[in-house]
């Protein structure tokens, strides 16, 4: 990778230990309930000195009918979005591991947003975290609501499209979180679909963008994948987003879908073993489409450990040497797509 391509590390998650209780998954047990924020980060990242990254949600608890009611069921993705704003201006909590000259880090965020609830539910969500979010609003690039864990057919209601298409009106990204791997073929087949309601009758520069992570969460144990039927519903589903008009593509996400003896091994010998899937990736998005995401901390889990950031680096950079990409293609993925994406300005 030349010296002189910045990074834009296009999916993080960061929180302070006085909130690990609100965030849903986030067991007594879990490896990664310890604070999480950019003193950790840049330890993690020290090597490379992204030059920023994008926050997305970190699936803080919540309550979607109380929130219909009265918003009281929006307290912890509010107070997330609190502890973004004080990340974004530099104006940092003691103990909460950042400083203020830290506050450029920040090129974006992406809040959770009570998508299931529907275009009016949203927009007065809205206005709640632009007034949580204060001069850090413009920061705020998109929204999410986690899909991966959701039940057969909430992003095909017409509510959650109607959701979507005020997003799209609004100007902001939709990121979209699914899971191949444990659900198989028919949650991507719903992701096609929902992208088609979403954008069915509305004008090009209104139409939401969609920003897919995680490559879509393949299975990345697989041994044959000229036979795998896994491995070719993938395939074709990947080919088929690639089609549809405003989605992108983060490489990101890989070490929680291979088995644990391959996370052990060196960047070389994991690139080698997912090279199929990588392969895929850039054939149907190109680089003006796909950007680097390193998923900190959750990439550091499953025995991987402090040197997972650096690890990956090293994958997507051998993806980029392998495919003889140019200087500019690299510059797209390292960092032009996220800003293109996300419609971030450069300073």
């Amino acid at each position: 990778m030349a010296a002189d391509i910045p990074i834009i590390d296009a999916h993080i998650h960061l929180y302070p230990e006085s909130e690990v209780d609100t965030l849903a998954w986030c067991a007594p047990d879990h490896p990664l309930r310890k604070q999480h924020s950019l003193d950790e980060y840049k330890a993690a990242s020290a090597g490379s000195a992204p030059r920023g990254f994008i926050f997305l949600e970190t699936d803080r608890k919540n309550d979607l009918a109380a929130g219909e009611r009265d918003g009281s069921g929006w307290e912890h993705p509010l107070m997330e979005v609190a502890w973004l704003k004080r990340i974004a201006t530099g104006q940092p909590k003691p103990g909460e591991g950042h400083a203020a000259e830290d506050a450029p880090l920040c090129a974006a965020y992406v809040p959770w947003a009570p998508l299931p609830s529907g275009a009016a539910v949203v927009e007065r969500y809205l206005d709640l975290v632009e007034k949580e979010a204060g001069e850090s609003w413009p920061k705020v690039r998109g929204f999410r609501y986690l899909l991966q864990d959701k039940p057969s057919g909430t992003m095909l209601t017409d509510k959650f499209v109607e959701s979507l298409k005020l997003l799209g009106r609004r100007g902001f990204v939709f990121d979209l979180g699914v899971d191949q791997h444990n659900r198989g073929r028919a949650q991507l087949e719903e992701v096609v679909e929902m992208i088609d309601r979403a954008h069915d009758g509305v004008p090009e520069d209104q139409r939401v963008t969609f920003i897919i992570n995680h490559m879509c969460k393949p299975d990345l144990s697989i041994y044959n994948v000229q036979t795998s039927p896994s491995f070719i519903a993938w395939r074709t589903a990947i080919f088929t987003l690639s089609k549809c008009s405003r989605t992108y593509m983060k490489l990101s996400g890989a070490f929680p879908e291979m088995p644990e003896s391959l996370r052990q091994r060196s960047a070389e010998d994991i690139f080698d073993a997912i090279a199929p899937w990588l392969s895929v990736v850039l054939a149907a998005f190109g680089a003006g489409r796909i950007m680097f995401a390193s998923d900190w901390p959750v990439c550091t889990a499953g025995g991987v450990g402090d040197g997972a950031w650096a690890k990956w680096k090293a994958v997507v950079d051998r993806l980029c040497w392998m495919a003889s990409l140019e200087d500019d293609e690299r510059r797209m993925i390292w960092a032009g797509t996220a800003l293109k994406a996300y419609g971030i300005e450069e300073a």
